[in-house]
């Protein structure tokens, strides 16, 4: 009940101030970003700032993507976004304000607004694809109230374009927010162009290996399991480092990407020297996935983009049956993932041993997920705002 009452103490003032702002004019150079991710936002920024240089930018940022952003800040405004007095007048001024919006996660305050006919929402989320269900589809919103699914349902509206790299990922989305077919823009994932560009890979390689050499010449595993809230306080690596130390470190090394916040509860680097890293908090994980050999993932949705590289995968579901009652899947898990499925770290070195992969799976997985990924999708997008942008200017100028 105190919960609910701060959320709707937060939205109305967050609709006060929406309102009052929502009476200046809208700029029609103006772009908004609302970040709690940071990369699909760079890479899109950094596109329409080529096309169009003199573009108005905000970056309203969570905390944990203001390093990200920083290196922008000359060119854009970046402010902080949280549920200070100040922070959230200014981001109002700045949403109602722009003539595109552009999010990358749920953020509650959309359910509070509406934008101007002019003005238009677009989601980029933070995944190329889905094992996990989210949105309406989540199993844990069953145990919500009533008025915590009004709101869902009043942000998923707010969603007016949804940026998606495959009409798989369409139709998730179409259940997940209870949106048509005309909500979707077909331009791929921003972050993906990464993938195709070959100068920008083999500078980002020369900069991982020249940082630890001991990533050269060996075979590189990245175990990048989901976060797990339960696991804040009692975080255990579901690994047998020992073993896996004795059976595979004289030719791989092991990367370790967990939650950040779970980064300071692991000291694993000096028990098994040259041969386990922390790459909790160091380097975007798309950088990493450049040099990994061999991912280990579980419910994530990072093998979406791992597969554009046609590389091994195994899945590591350890705690499956429990994840499916509280989160749930879009399907059978095996149905879901393109590798071996493993339940401890014996299944998983043996399969590593044998080299028990089968890369037709990887392919047909990146096929179907990644259909609109090609390398432009930054460009496809950008162009679609831009263009958006002088249609409305044009339309409003004859209104």
């Amino acid at each position: 009940m105190v919960k609910e009452i701060a959320i709707w103490l937060y939205l109305f003032y967050f609709k006060l101030q929406f309102g009052f702002f929502k009476l200046f004019p809208l700029r029609k150079d103006k772009v908004t970003f609302v970040v709690s991710f940071g990369d699909n936002s760079v890479f899109l920024y950094e596109e329409v700032k080529k096309m169009q240089p003199d573009s108005s930018i905000v970056f309203l940022a969570k905390k944990n993507a203001i390093p990200k952003l920083n290196p922008y800040k000359s060119d854009a405004k970046l402010i902080t976004f949280d549920n200070s007095i100040i922070s959230i007048a200014r981001s109002a001024y700045h949403l109602a304000t722009a003539k595109v919006v552009l999010v990358d996660n749920y953020f509650g305050f959309l359910s509070a607004i509406k934008f101007k006919n002019e003005a238009e929402c677009i989601q980029l989320w933070h995944a190329a694809g889905a094992i996990k269900t989210f949105g309406l589809k989540d199993e844990s919103i069953t145990y919500r109230s009533r008025q915590a699914r009004k709101r869902f349902l009043n942000v998923y509206k707010n969603f007016h374009k949804v940026v998606v790299g495959s009409d798989t990922m369409a139709n998730i989305f179409k259940e997940a927010f209870q949106l048509s077919s005309s909500n979707f823009l077909r331009t791929g994932v921003p972050r993906t162009d990464l993938f195709f560009d070959e100068k920008q890979i083999r500078g980002i390689k020369e900069k991982l290996y020249r940082e630890n050499n001991a990533l050269k010449g060996k075979k590189v595993i990245l175990y990048a399991p989901t976060y797990r809230d339960h696991l804040l306080n009692q975080f255990k690596l579901p690994l047998d480092l020992d073993l896996m130390y004795r059976e595979l470190g004289d030719d791989h090394v092991l990367l370790i990407r967990s939650h950040p916040v779970l980064a300071h509860k692991m000291d694993i680097e000096s028990r098994y020297p040259g041969f386990v890293y922390d790459y909790s908090s160091r380097w975007d994980v798309n950088e990493i996935l450049l040099i990994t050999d061999i991912l280990i993932s579980d419910y994530s949705s990072i093998p979406y983009e791992f597969s554009l590289l046609n590389r091994p995968m195994i899945f590591y579901p350890y705690d499956l049956e429990e994840y499916c009652k509280s989160r749930g899947l879009w399907d059978n898990y095996e149905n879901l993932v393109p590798g071996p499925i493993v339940f401890d770290s014996y299944e998983l070195i043996k399969v590593i041993k044998e080299k028990g992969y089968d890369m037709n799976k990887v392919q047909q997985f990146s096929a179907k997920w990644n259909q609109y990924h090609s390398g432009h999708s930054s460009r496809l997008l950008a162009e679609y705002i831009l263009d958006a942008e002088r249609e409305r200017n044009v339309n409003a100028g004859g209104s």
